[in-house]
This record gives structure tokens, sequence and C-alpha cells, in this order.
């Protein structure tokens, strides 16, 4: 076993955005803090579905047709292969449940696809 994690000790470990950080495995699942504001990228996941939780701060996810509005101690389901676009005015933190080595840009390479596996 090991030990308890405390996501608001976490997240005080780092201050970039749109960088997941690993903090736990379960089977091939990855549980990883981001902090996010401004604008991401629209992407898809095309073999994966992707978990968002915001556990701070307010969150958008915009889709084709619609928008989603998170706040915090809700989530939200992308299911794999919809495009959507996450974004936040504000500072807002996440928990992300996917499978290991997922790439947080999806199809898209680019100036905001982070490493892989960066543990805190």
């Amino acid at each position: 076993m090991k030990n308890k994690i405390n996501f608001k000790k976490k997240f005080n470990l780092f201050s970039d955005y749109w960088t997941p950080k690993v903090i736990a495995e379960m089977n091939n699942y990855q549980f990883k803090l981001v902090k996010v504001k401004g604008e991401f990228i629209s992407h898809k996941h095309d073999h994966t579905d992707e978990a968002f939780i915001v556990i701070d701060g307010s969150l958008k996810i915009e889709f084709s047709n619609k928008t989603i509005n998170l706040n915090s101690g809700e989530m939200f389901v992308v299911p794999k292969g919809v495009k959507h676009k996450p974004y936040s005015k504000e500072e807002c933190k996440i928990l992300l449940v996917e499978p290991r080595e997922t790439i947080n840009t999806g199809n898209v390479q680019g100036k905001y696809t982070a490493p892989n596996n960066q543990w805190i």
C-alpha cells in the first residue's frame, strides 16, 4: 500500500498550465492533475474516453454543437472520437482519468503537447 494522496499538496508542486502530472495508477489507468487557464486546442482521442473532474474552479468544454460548463465537484466524460476544446478564463484545477500513454492533445501535435508520465 502507498501513502494517501492530498490533491492540494500535489497542486502546490507545480504552476505550469496544460501539462498533466501523474499522481497514481490503477491497472492501465493514470490519475493526472492539471492546471488550466485560457484556451486549449480542439482535439480528439480516437481510442479512449477522457474523464474531466473539476477540483477547483470552472471549466468549459466546447463541442461542435454545444458547450459543457463544469464547476468544482462536477465531472464529465468525453467519449472517444469526439472532438472537444477545453478552456477556462481563470485558473482551474482538474483531475483527469485516462489510460497510460494517452497524449494530452490527442490527434493533434503542437506546442500544447505535454510529455507523458510526468510524476509528482
